[in-house]
């Protein structure tokens, strides 16, 4: 997929969500999904435009500084509920368990200017002003929408950081523009990007399929989502005495990054879409309409300051129709290792450097 090249890009910093969906898919939960922010990004660019204001968002990237799920704490945990007014006759209302969780993030949105006939270009340098008056309305339109579903409260003064939202041109030559990126990146700390794992679904399913060929990609989500211990040898490669074995999963060591399963988009249900009108309570009668489920994936919470271009941070959405794929894409690719030796079973690629192979019509035919 060729993504277009961002001119500009604004930065809604320290965002103050609550009570924010923390139930991103029928299987996971603890961060909303990322469809939630570039659903948030489409729904941004169609308030900006209704106010004037010629912008053209295509990709977000979503920090995260702090998290809070609303959840009993223990071993077991369950979500805190709300205890809903009664019902009209005076009994008790059904409780629908619903997940929410507290959030502090930082959203990096990839711009373009709307080309408009007899419009003077406006993101050039030395048009600071400018910018900064689309900046701060984006951030007063966005405060009246909800993020994922939750409400944007008031942002807090952070020592040393910007908290008001704020634009900057992305340099045309990649050496300056990966200057500017470090610099930026600078106020995003401390806090964890989300990025892209694809290549370690591949590799863990070559990883199953050494020992069970006929493995499939949900076995290999589901292996990469839990820990699998089991006795780990000795460094030295001798027999471990008795009582001495070392428990652990050897595809989870120390230093293997902070992977976790996340959904990143839908698969159609059917191969031909509704017409439009024919299914009664759709949500919008002048679209055809799919049914469709959550597509799964693996993703990577990795720090701001190990992340070297703008486009590694960035998300992207894109549909296939033919293949019913409807789904989210990271522009991160991992560095390979200069010393092969370093890398761990769960490496960031082979030692050649090259990313293995992915296939979108393999990746969603498991059943």
């Amino acid at each position: 997929m060729s993504l277009p090249q961002p001119q500009a890009i604004l930065v809604l910093p320290h965002l103050r969500i609550q009570n924010a969906n923390a139930i991103a898919s029928p299987l996971t939960h603890g961060f909303p999904s990322i469809t939630a922010f570039t659903g948030l990004m489409w729904a941004l660019e169609r308030k900006l435009a209704q106010a004037g204001v010629p912008l053209r968002l295509h990709g977000v990237g979503v920090v995260c500084h702090a998290h809070q799920e609303q959840v009993t704490q223990g071993y077991v945990r369950s979500f805190n509920l709300t205890r809903n007014p009664v019902d009209k006759d005076g009994s008790t209302a059904a409780i629908v368990e619903e997940g929410r969780m507290h959030l502090q993030l930082t959203l990096v949105l990839s711009v373009s200017q709307k080309a408009a006939p007899g419009v003077p270009h406006a993101l050039v340098q030395g048009n600071d002003t400018q910018l900064a008056e689309w900046a701060r309305m984006a951030g007063d339109t966005l405060a009246g929408m909800r993020v994922a579903g939750g409400s944007v409260l008031p942002s807090r003064p952070v020592p040393g950081k910007r908290v008001r939202p704020w634009m900057a041109l992305v340099p045309e030559d990649p050496e300056q523009a990966e200057k500017a990126f470090r610099e930026w990146r600078r106020q995003w700390l401390p806090g964890f990007a989300l990025v892209g794992r694809d290549d370690l679904l591949a590799e863990r399913l070559e990883h199953l399929r050494a020992t069970k060929p006929d493995a499939t990609l949900l076995d290999a989500w589901l292996h990469a989502a839990r820990f699998n211990h089991e006795p780990l040898p000795a460094a030295d490669g001798t027999p471990v005495p008795d009582g001495k074995v070392r428990w652990g999963d050897p595809l989870r060591m120390k230093g293997s990054g902070w992977v976790v399963p996340i959904p990143v988009g839908y698969a159609a249900l059917a191969s031909q879409a509704h017409a439009a009108g024919t299914v009664r309570h759709a949500r919008d009668a002048a679209v055809p309409l799919r049914f469709v489920e959550s597509v799964y994936a693996l993703g990577e919470w990795i720090g701001p300051h190990r992340l070297t271009h703008l486009n590694q941070l960035l998300w992207h959405a894109e549909a296939n129709e033919a293949l019913g794929l409807y789904r989210c894409r990271s522009g991160y690719q991992p560095t390979p290792s200069p010393d092969p030796s370093a890398q761990t079973d769960r490496s960031d690629g082979p030692p050649d450097g090259t990313q293995p192979e992915w296939d979108d019509a393999e990746a969603y035919e498991y059943t």
